[in-house]
């Protein structure tokens, strides 16, 4: 499993910096995609002081901007002819209710969007892999969520917890979505669980009582180093190639919830974010 391209968003901190050195002491060429080339050369420049010969690159984009992920996997695409795996690890949690410069709530737009946009763009680099595979960080926040269709961005009833657990829905059903739309079988899907773990997730954005409460909410947690464990297995091992759709917490499959389990709400999400994106024909770039 050595020598394969692995392209990983939210890579210069927590779950996701983890993961990254992980994979460079299995051999990986890794590519963070960081929102600012600062903190990728501060990523890149700790994972070379563990590992002096780790493979890196980076790859810049802020994940609330389409515009920039757009742009983002074109230079991706002009350097790269494949990507094996890629991780959709970023994830956000706000206080207050923003939105983007494409009138998207922040927490959709980086938590569910961004990964949605984003493996539609690397597909193609995707399939030219023996063996590729995509996974996607949600939460079992997930089982508090609710697709709120009519108002994904909760514009009347906004609060940081219900979009939160609303994005981490999402992404398991865009999980089961793209497994049972997914035109090319040799290209699996996972979502994963990584468990409450000792992050800045709840601190960097937040109200100062929000952040006050993750505080002491995370002091349970794991260590970002093993909050990153399944996504590692998922990204590495050999006997899981083929394993598609599925929920994982530690390293094992995980029955969703009910929500999640729905294939309706599954088949109106992936029409929604299709609209929301702008795309027409998901799998277009499939041949």
């Amino acid at each position: 499993m050595t020598n394969r391209n692995c392209l990983i968003t939210g890579a210069n901190s927590g779950i996701g910096f983890e993961t990254a050195k992980a994979l460079c002491a299995k051999g990986y060429k890794v590519i963070l995609v960081c929102r600012t080339k600062e903190k990728a050369n501060s990523a890149m420049s700790k994972i070379k002081q563990e590992y002096p010969k780790a493979n890196l690159d980076y790859a810049i984009a802020d994940l609330s901007s389409q515009k920039e992920i757009r742009s983002m996997a074109k230079e991706v695409a002009a350097k790269y002819q494949v990507i094996d795996v890629l991780i959709n690890n970023a994830g956000s949690w706000y206080s207050d209710m923003v939105l983007t410069e494409d009138g998207i709530e922040r927490q959709w737009a980086i938590n569910h969007l961004a990964p949605f946009l984003l493996t539609h763009l690397i597909l193609p680099l995707l399939l030219r892999s023996e063996d590729p595979r995509i996974i996607t960080v949600s939460s079992d926040s997930h089982f508090h969520g609710k697709i709120h269709f009519e108002d994904v961005n909760l514009t009347n009833n906004y609060h940081g917890l219900r979009a939160y657990a609303q994005s981490k829905l999402a992404n398991v059903l865009f999980t089961r979505a793209f497994d049972q739309l997914n035109p090319d079988k040799k290209l699996s899907i996972n979502a994963v669980q990584p468990g409450l773990v000792k992050t800045d997730i709840g601190l960097k954005h937040t109200f100062s009582f929000h952040g006050l409460m993750w505080k002491l909410r995370r002091l349970t947690g794991k260590t970002p180093a093993e909050g990153a464990a399944t996504s590692i297995f998922l990204a590495s091992d050999e006997m899981i190639k083929g394993q598609s759709g599925q929920y994982w917490d530690k390293c094992k499959p995980k029955a969703v919830s009910k929500k999640a389990a729905s294939i309706t709400d599954a088949d109106r999400l992936w029409a929604l974010s299709c609209k929301q994106c702008g795309i027409s024909d998901y799998f277009e770039n499939i041949s």
